[in-house]
């Protein structure tokens, strides 16, 4: 009996001696060969609280993406345009040192070179990311007909309150440009034919020509933005007829007080 009870109490000893070994070494065995488990306690993950009244963050578009939503999503043409250098970035980057429009035009690539492949935009504007955006206009792109951003203003508000469907407006802080439906050369030279007179103030981006699209930095300094932006219908993005509006710009400046322009500079 003393004999049972020492094998016992020995056994009971090994175990005890098993697990101290255990708890200072958690590799090692115990003496039933087994490795005891230890419990490592569940780290907790701070959490974090956002203020009821903080407003979230959204990211602004940059000029990759705006040039990405033109070829891909309107099927426009777009280059990246020659944009500034110096220090201070205020001349042009061609080589013209007295370029009229500085920053905002085509250099290299040329304007033959645009685009509405979406690797072919991703590779410009990664190697240049703040180059300005430019539309190729004319072709199948969307043509425009531009004038001074104060009679622009005015324009637009009389052409509203006759009723009359704009499209997509490009505004500057000197010019804004009335987005129209594609025109041919000849088709412009016969309109501007049988008008008696139009504004000299009126400017027109028709085929091979190009504007400066959102949200680019101005050619005079500010940036260019969407006085209206694009709306895409069932039928596609509506672009009003050149005719149209050309008719209406030219009736809403005539009558100006000395027999002005209400378009002049």
């Amino acid at each position: 009996m003393r004999e049972i009870l020492g094998r016992r109490l020995q056994r009971l000893r090994d175990r005890l001696r098993s697990l101290c070994t255990a708890a200072r070494f958690p590799g090692s065995r115990a003496a039933d060969g087994r490795t005891p488990t230890t419990r490592t306690p569940a780290k907790r993950t701070p959490t974090t609280r956002t203020p009821a009244n903080r407003t979230p963050v959204t990211r602004t578009p940059t000029l990759l993406d705006a040039a990405l939503t033109c070829a891909t999503a309107w099927q426009w043409p777009v280059l990246p345009g020659v944009g500034r250098s110096g220090a201070d970035s205020a001349r042009c980057a061609c080589p013209d040192p007295d370029c009229v429009v500085p920053g905002a035009h085509p250099f290299d690539p040329g304007l033959l070179a645009a685009s509405t492949d979406a690797r072919m935009v991703a590779w410009w504007w990664a190697r240049r990311p703040s180059a300005p955006v430019l539309l190729a206009t004319g072709g199948s792109a969307p043509c425009a007909v531009s004038l001074p951003a104060v009679a622009a203003a005015r324009a637009v508000v009389r052409l509203d309150a006759q009723g009359m469907r704009l499209g997509p407006i490009v505004a500057s802080p000197t010019r804004w440009s009335l987005l129209v439906a594609p025109y041919s050369l000849e088709r412009l030279g016969e309109l501007l034919y049988s008008k008696d007179h139009v504004p000299s103030s009126l400017r027109f981006h028709g085929e091979g020509g190009y504007l400066l699209l959102p949200p680019s930095a101005a050619s005079g300094g500010g940036q260019v933005h969407w006085e209206r932006e694009p709306v895409a219908g069932s039928d596609g993005l509506w672009l009003p007829e050149v005719e149209d509006v050309v008719h209406a710009l030219v009736e809403a400046s005539s009558g100006a007080p000395g027999g002005g322009s209400r378009l002049a500079y």
